[in-house]
């Protein structure tokens, strides 16, 4: 396990959630599966208390603590994207797996957790600053997923 690890909270479903990730995503993949050692509030000894994984290489564990915390836009992970299809990738496949939309390019996944599928054309248009931060940022407002296509059209003007 890294020294610096992002632990998510979850019901009882980190597993699920990280053979997702670990199929979703590149440079992913499930590590240790950990059952409980015995009975906690929300669990019976052998239920799968901890999981590590990895997302997109980025450390992370998931523990299976029950229903009294949930995720929300505070925390998300931020995914850039080279193209549209790679946009369109990462996206179909959190929103058509129980997951929602949300506005700028945000998602969330069945599990609550908070995705930015940000195309780096976007990333870099805003980076640049004066009109074409401007442009390309009016232009991501009024979008749920981005589209490369019209941030590129704003970017010329």
């Amino acid at each position: 396990m890294a020294k610096n690890t992002i632990c998510l909270w979850f019901d009882h479903d980190a597993e699920d959630a990280a053979h997702f990730y670990a199929a979703t995503f590149p440079d992913s993949s499930v590590g240790a599966v950990i059952p409980a050692p015995g009975d906690y509030p929300d669990g019976k000894a052998g239920d799968t208390i901890v999981v590590e994984f990895v997302v997109a290489g980025v450390s992370c564990i998931g523990l299976n603590g029950g229903p009294h915390f949930k995720h929300s836009e505070a925390f998300s992970f931020q995914i850039a994207t080279d193209d549209q299809a790679e946009t369109d990738r990462y996206w179909n496949a959190i929103v058509s797996n129980g997951g929602q939309e949300s506005d700028c390019g945000w998602c969330k996944d069945k599990w609550g957790v908070s995705w930015q599928i940000t195309p780096r054309v976007l990333t870099e248009a805003l980076a640049t600053g004066g009109d074409t931060a401007r442009r390309a940022f009016g232009a991501m407002m009024s979008m749920k997923k981005i589209d490369v296509a019209i941030i590129e059209a704003a970017i010329l003007g």
